[in-house]
């Protein structure tokens, strides 16, 4: 596993442990009636209580330059009486600093943000409800009915490949197509980055069944995937476009696309179904400012909010909200290509195991 992935899971372990443990005020706690409350003075009690509380404290792993700092500019002069301090890092590391500070009982944080942040926070039990009227505007099927998380940017996984060594006539176009022999040895995957093979296993187990995944994850070993073990998905693209592999899953679809607009001989392709997931924002038990979370999270999901998102190149969850023309096609529906989203609950359900069946079939 890898090391980004062992980070989450020890973070997700020692928050579980604190929540379980009866002497954590927290456990007391009920949700601030604030964070769910939907009367028409909504809006009016948000500013009167942000006003108060004065600041909203943001750990999100966008990043800085393209997504953060143009979101605090525009946030803080939407509402200029409230100060906005982020912290960014990677998913993994924001877990670790949300276990430190909810372990000494001193919460600084009002919101987190990240891939793999929601799953993390469910299985926690630390994550409050939280409603926005925003959230009309996203399709329902990546929101979670609870309101536990909130979806602030999708992903779409695929695979890669080097333009120079691989006609775009003969790059498979489904996966049983990575099964010809022609391609021995060719295909890597990011077997380090944070979920990324397991997220491959775990889409196929829930499209295809557990048998008919099996059966091809068998077929797809004897391949010889390369396990890429250095850097992230987007090293493994670079590698890519270097020349040193022909094909790589797993990656995020969008990365060979913005490389390609710059030149790069690099394509990606999208198989069916296409992996998509969200990254995720919770409001942590224990949230000092739940007037300021709010309008923050009501401006991160609104029109603005997502096109300052689009222009930083991520995808928006809104439908009115286009992506930049450059990585627009990765979206399936755009495409007529068939998705499979796999929610925050699911990853809880399947990696585990998805894990465990790629040990078993491809570690060497």
């Amino acid at each position: 596993m890898s090391q980004g992935s062992l980070l989450l899971r020890a973070g997700l372990a020692s928050l579980c442990y604190i929540f379980a443990a009866p002497a954590f005020a927290q456990d007391a706690v009920s949700a601030p009636s604030i964070l769910t409350y939907r009367g028409p003075d909504r809006e009016q009690r948000l500013l009167e209580g942000a006003k108060k509380e004065g600041e909203v404290v943001f750990y999100s792993a966008m990043i800085t330059n393209q997504a953060l700092r143009p979101i605090t500019a525009a946030f803080q002069k939407k509402y200029p009486d409230l100060k906005l301090t982020y912290w960014r890092g990677d998913s993994e590391d924001i877990a670790l600093k949300l276990s430190a500070e909810i372990r000494a009982n001193s919460l600084k944080v009002d919101i987190v943000e990240g891939t793999g942040i929601g799953e993390m926070a469910v299985k926690a039990g630390f994550a409050l409800p939280a409603w926005s009227p925003q959230l009309a505007s996203i399709p329902e099927n990546i929101r979670d009915q609870r309101q536990l998380w909130m979806p602030t940017r999708m992903s779409y996984f695929s695979a890669a490949y080097n333009t120079r060594l691989v006609p775009s006539s003969e790059m498979p176009t489904t996966f049983e197509g990575l099964l010809d022999p022609k391609w021995k040895g060719k295909i890597a995957w990011p077997l380090t980055a944070s979920s990324a093979a397991p997220l491959f296993v775990t889409n196929l187990r829930i499209a295809w069944g557990e048998e008919k995944a099996r059966d091809y994850l068998e077929k797809l070993s004897k391949q010889d995937v390369i396990n890429f073990g250095s850097g992230n998905a987007r090293t493994l693209v670079d590698r890519v476009i270097a020349g040193e592999y022909a094909i790589a899953l797993a990656i995020f679809a969008h990365h060979p696309f913005i490389s390609a607009a710059k030149g790069a001989p690099v394509a990606s392709m999208l198989m069916p179904p296409v992996a998509s997931a969200a990254g995720t924002m919770v409001v942590p038990k224990g949230v000092r400012h739940p007037h300021a979370a709010l309008l923050l999270i009501d401006f991160l999901l609104s029109r603005e909010g997502q096109e300052i998102l689009a222009s930083a190149e991520y995808l928006p969850v809104r439908p009115d909200v286009e992506a930049i023309k450059a990585i627009a096609p990765v979206i399936p529906s755009k495409s007529g290509i068939q998705e499979n989203f796999i929610s925050p609950e699911k990853l809880n359900a399947y990696t585990d195991d998805s894990y465990k069946l790629l040990q078993e079939l491809f570690r060497k």
